[in-house]
């Protein structure tokens, strides 16, 4: 039920058919009675700059979810970045500050992040590979360095994209190597695929599989088959795995930790979808 006392938490992105939020983040509002809830919201680009500074002057604005294709021009219009979002170059959560301020964070990352430590995967220390260095993979790599892995290897076509994110590493995470080249996953603790192969039938695998030891961890975040083509080959080398869609149900509690609701878990998350 939604009343004059409800917190609004706006959806912001374009189109909005294929948003899955509302239907995760509602079902756990309406469970725990938790006066909130998340609404679509579709902006075009154009109309997003002054939209996102007028939908946080409605008195009832609790916060804004950023997706596609407004991450990157949010980046912009904020007082206040976390360090995870400088690194990723984007942003997918807007909060209103104490004094007004719209301070924004990312956290694709952090739910990554999460599913490797509670399947018990080893991350302070380790040497990752990750492929594809855009949106995704940036947040990515920002919360692995956050989380104190050793070194970063990071390979991408698109050699602009990829030298970015490597000085955005080398300026907020000193302290993690980082090298971009090869994507040989050989030698690596984990692997991640973060580009949009095995979204199509056919795509080409993003390494070559024979080169993994079954003692690499292998990250997914292709969404649209749990299992894809990349991690059923990772699985018959003997491999430790992580499905795109745990990435999506980790990083919610993140999420309304940072806008100050309760915790909860993915698992409470995943009983109550209605995707």
């Amino acid at each position: 039920m939604i009343s004059g006392t409800t917190r609004l938490i706006a959806h912001l992105g374009y189109p909005t058919e294929t948003f899955k939020a509302p239907l995760i983040y509602n079902p756990y509002f309406e469970k725990h009675d938790i006066d909130a809830v998340v609404v679509p919201m579709g902006c075009k680009t154009e109309d997003y700059p002054t939209f996102l500074k007028l939908v946080f002057r409605l008195s009832n604005i609790h916060g804004a979810l950023v997706t596609m294709p407004h991450k990157i021009t949010t980046m912009t219009l904020l007082d206040e970045i976390s360090t995870n979002a400088k690194v990723a170059g984007s942003c997918n959560a807007v909060k209103l500050g104490a004094d007004g301020q719209l301070i924004g964070d990312m956290f694709d990352g952090e739910g990554f992040v999460r599913g490797l430590l509670r399947k018990g995967q080893i991350v302070r220390g380790a040497d990752v590979l990750i492929i594809g260095a855009g949106g995704v993979g940036s947040a990515i790599a920002a919360s692995l360095a956050a989380a104190s892995v050793r070194r970063i290897a990071l390979h991408d076509a698109n050699e602009t994209t990829l030298n970015g994110l490597q000085g955005r590493l080398n300026t907020h995470y000193p302290q993690t190597e980082v090298i971009s080249g090869s994507a040989d996953p050989a030698g690596f603790d984990i692997v991640v695929n973060a580009t949009p192969l095995g979204m199509r039938k056919g795509d080409p695998l993003p390494v070559d599989v024979s080169r993994l030891s079954p003692k690499t961890f292998v990250g997914e975040v292709v969404m649209k088959s749990e299992i894809t083509p990349f991690l059923a080959a990772a699985r018959d080398r003997g491999c430790a795995f992580q499905v795109g869609t745990d990435m999506l149900f980790e990083q919610i509690p993140a999420y309304l930790e940072f806008f100050g609701f309760p915790p909860t878990t993915a698992e409470e998350l995943r009983a109550v979808a209605r995707i």
